[in-house]
């Protein structure tokens, strides 16, 4: 990721990173329905394995998954395509990166939440979602705080071999610009709901016109 972008294009990085968390968080309502951290999907849980404590120490004690496995490599690992497709590294450019991907991590994870039938705006709190059960500070869990002080850290490290602060300035016009973003998302949630409860109106699934005889059949409710 390019460090010192212009106007032009730090706009259409916001744009573009709102939009791949709007889609990693639409990819994920249709994979999990309403049963969050792989709840209920064929991938395997680990809680008391040394791999699985360890990642529970920085992950506040959530189950190592095998599914969390992919999906939180996947889109760090596609960060960094620009390296391999001819951006210079430097540490600069790196903590635009590395501080990128914590606040679209947060962005990913609250659209899930916003854009589910099963939570909205009105069920994600405390005592609704048992992976975020420790720690809340207000509407949000203490992960999204950390999160974010973790982005502002990494833009703020830039300054270590640039001498100045022009990328933790840009890292704040991204916080500020996917929290805009977020509550258009917000006031479009409802229409989203609808379409996904359309989609999955009784009788309306398909898969028994092609799918082998026996297989098919409606989709379970979700």
């Amino acid at each position: 990721m390019i460090a010192s972008p212009g106007a032009a294009a730090l706009c259409l990085r916001i744009v573009f990173l709102f939009v791949y968390a709007l889609l990693f968080a639409a990819v994920e309502i249709e994979i999990e329905g309403p049963y969050g951290w792989a709840e209920r999907l064929p991938t395997w849980f680990r809680v008391t394995t040394r791999a699985a404590r360890f990642y529970g120490l920085f992950m506040r004690g959530k189950p190592l998954t095998g599914y969390h496995a992919v999906m939180f490599v996947l889109p760090l690992w596609s960060f960094h395509l620009g390296f391999v497709g001819g951006v210079a590294w430097s540490w600069a450019a790196e903590a635009a990166t590395l501080s990128a991907y914590m606040a679209w991590v947060v962005i990913w994870d609250f659209l899930w939440f916003l854009l589910n039938p099963r939570f909205g705006w009105a069920r994600f709190r405390k005592g609704e979602v048992w992976w975020h059960g420790r720690t809340w500070l207000g509407r949000f869990p203490i992960d999204y705080y950390g999160a974010v002080v973790t982005s502002v850290a990494f833009a703020a490290s830039a300054r270590l071999t640039t001498g100045d602060f022009a990328v933790l300035c840009r890292q704040a016009v991204v916080l500020a610009s996917f929290a805009v973003l977020t509550l258009l998302s917000a006031a479009a949630a409802p229409a989203y709901m609808r379409w996904y409860q359309q989609m999955r109106r009784p009788g309306s699934d398909e898969r028994r016109l092609c799918l082998p005889d026996g297989a098919g059949g409606d989709a379970p409710a979700p």
